[in-house]
Formats: C-alpha cells, structure tokens, sequence
C-alpha cells in the first residue's frame, strides 16, 4: 500500500512540474507575428512596431531552430523589437514567458 501511495505521489509531481513548462535562456529575435521568421534579422524594429500598431502582437524568433513564440508580456519585448536578444523565461506549449530580456552578443 505504501509503495502505491509513492508511486502514486511521485507520478503526481512530476506531472506538476512539467505543466510548468521549460525554463531556459534562448537567444533569437524580437519581431511581430505578421513577419515571423522573416521579420527576424536586425533593423526590422520599425516594421515590427507598425505591424504591431496594426494589430500583429510581439513574438520571438529562437536562432536555433526559427521556432516562432508568442509573448506573455509584449511591454517586456517592445523595446527590443528588432533586436537580436537572449531571453530567460519558461516556454509553455507555444508562449514564451520572459523572465528578462538583454541585448544578445553580436555575431
């Protein structure tokens, strides 16, 4: 009974933990969700701040795989809209949640 009751704890937690989704930095660009992937190089701030004007949200482009996230907190990101960033946060399904955004290293 007791090891039912671990197993049954223990299954419990961890399917806890992973609802709260990846944490991590990633490193990519701040760009709108009208452009995505081809909005996410450097000097695309403007565009991405009038697509933004018009409707589009703020989204972030991962250099690793292009991945496009959706932004929990698009007050965070405006400022660095068209910026190569890193951002530190937790990703759950497809929104990414900044924790901090700073200036990536240049290339």
């Amino acid at each position: 009974m007791k090891v039912r009751i671990l197993a049954v704890l223990s299954a419990s937690l961890l399917t806890g933990t992973l609802a709260f989704g990846a944490g991590g930095s990633w490193t990519g660009y701040i760009t709108d969700s009208k452009c995505g992937v081809k909005g996410a190089h450097e000097g695309t701030g403007d565009c991405a701040a009038k697509c933004v004007k018009e409707g589009a949200k703020y989204v972030f482009v991962d250099d690793a795989d292009k991945k496009v996230y959706a932004i929990d907190a698009p007050d965070k990101v405006a400022p660095h809209a068209g910026h190569h960033v890193t951002v530190k946060g937790t990703v759950e399904g497809d929104t990414l949640r900044v924790d901090s955004i700073e200036m990536a290293p240049a290339k």
